[in-house]
């Protein structure tokens, strides 16, 4: 359903079966953190924007039972995966499945009482120009919830300026790709200019060390390092590094999950009303 001329910039860390576990792994690790105060009356109309493989679907449907979702994503083969994923854990939901692209949804003006999404507005060329869009879709005094990233938050020790340079090429290839792997403190300002008047942007931190375990193997073992990791072809194609270099700066990185390790890394939430 979309073209070369979508807005929408390639998915800088492809879709692998690789990539789909650690998008569960992420989701299953960060429920209660991304998820806390996000819950919609049943019968509500929600629009989730991006739902990829239905990670974060899972969790916005268990806070939210009997909530009327539409999932809606680019990627025919992600949808059918979110599909089968939905299907499994919650057989009774109600979800309406659409594939598309976000900048043209189908819909009626005020269709949706509430959109979320989580981890999107970084892959698009121009997140105001999607959040537009969605605004279109959302009902007057609907809200809307965000959830991103901000790689550039992502404090480590032990930390070389190998692993350093690791997640820099990351943020590079998804710059030179059209998004922003830093959009997390943007946030705000996206909002308030797409023309949402109350805007509340929160973080949301991660910090592991060796008294949590679950989030040192969860977040920085599963989620994060394969994150940075699975860019090493880019990288090397793009000749900002070397193999024997971008391999000691992932080593270098697991450190931070090894014991006397620790990592910090802020997610930032942010909750609108349509006017």
């Amino acid at each position: 359903m979309t073209s070369t001329t979508d807005p929408v910039t390639p998915y800088v860390h492809g879709y692998s079966d690789t990539e789909a576990r650690r998008l569960g792994d992420q989701a299953d690790t960060l429920a209660e953190l991304l998820h806390a105060g996000t819950a919609y009356p049943p019968g509500s109309r929600v629009l989730e924007a991006g739902c990829g493989v239905g990670a974060q679907t899972a969790h916005l449907l268990a806070a939210s039972p009997g909530v009327r979702l539409t999932a809606a994503d680019v990627s025919a083969e992600s949808l059918a995966q979110a599909r089968a994923r939905i299907t499994a854990l919650a057989p009774t939901a109600q979800v309406a499945w659409h594939h598309g692209d976000l900048h043209r949804l189908p819909f009626p003006d005020g269709s949706f009482d509430h959109v979320f999404l989580c981890f999107v507005l970084e892959h698009l060329p121009d997140p105001a120009a999607g959040l537009a869009a969605l605004r279109r879709v959302l009902r007057p005094g609907g809200t809307i919830t965000v959830i991103e990233g901000d790689h550039g938050s992502a404090l480590f020790h032990p930390e070389t300026p190998a692993a350093r340079r690791t997640v820099d090429h990351l943020v590079r290839l998804q710059a030179d790709a059209g998004g922003d792997g830093l959009l997390g403190r943007r946030l705000h300002p996206l909002l308030t200019a797409a023309g949402f008047p109350e805007v509340t942007v929160r973080p949301r931190t991660v910090y592991a060390d060796g008294a949590r375990p679950a989030l040192v193997d969860g977040f920085t073992r599963r989620t994060f390092v394969p994150m940075v990791e699975a860019v090493r072809t880019d990288a090397l194609a793009a000749g900002l590094t070397t193999a024997a270099e971008f391999d000691r700066g992932i080593a270098d990185l697991r450190r931070a999950a090894e014991p006397g390790g620790t990592f910090h890394y802020t997610f930032f939430k942010a909750v609108a009303v349509n006017p």
